[in-house]
């Protein structure tokens, strides 16, 4: 089966009565967990970024927590999960400041790991590559925002 372009289903979308669509929407969340996951932000949390934000730092923050310390590879590989998971979150929102804040607040749990992340260097690696996203991402930015980010950026610079 060929699935139809955006802009077909946009015009088929149009013609449907608000039940009916509201039925397609219900269906399609039972399909797969990241539908049902998108359209509860669109529904509960768009109107309110900044509390968005604030529950997937948390989210994060509990993440890094659990952390299997026991070898380098599980560590690397928890980095991974959570910055798969973090790239998830900040595909609902689709805001670049958003992005931006949430991938500076991974950096930093990053840091603040132990044992520190300087011993591994493909730990490091992880921690470099991101910082040069984000920067390139901050570019983007109106101005103003540049420099707020480009200084939270900066303090994370590993010595």
């Amino acid at each position: 089966m060929k699935s139809a372009n955006l802009r077909e289903i946009k015009k088929e979308l149009q013609e449907l009565p608000p039940q009916k669509v509201m039925e397609l929407c219900l269906r399609l969340c039972r399909f797969k967990k990241d539908n049902k996951e998108l359209l509860t932000y669109l529904l509960f949390e768009a109107h309110d970024e900044s509390a968005y934000i604030d529950s997937v730092k948390q989210e994060i923050d509990e993440r890094f927590e659990q952390v299997n310390r026991k070898s380098p590879y599980y560590v690397r590989k928890s980095f991974r999960s959570i910055l798969s998971i973090t790239r998830k979150y900040i595909r609902y929102s689709g805001n670049k400041e958003t992005e931006v804040e949430l991938l500076l607040h991974f950096c930093s749990r990053l840091k603040e790991f132990r044992p520190n992340i300087r011993h591994n260097k493909r730990q490091l690696n992880i921690f470099l590559k991101l910082s040069e996203q984000i920067e390139k991402k901050i570019s983007m930015l109106h101005e103003d925002l540049q420099y707020d980010f480009y200084r939270d950026l900066r303090k994370l610079e590993i010595d």
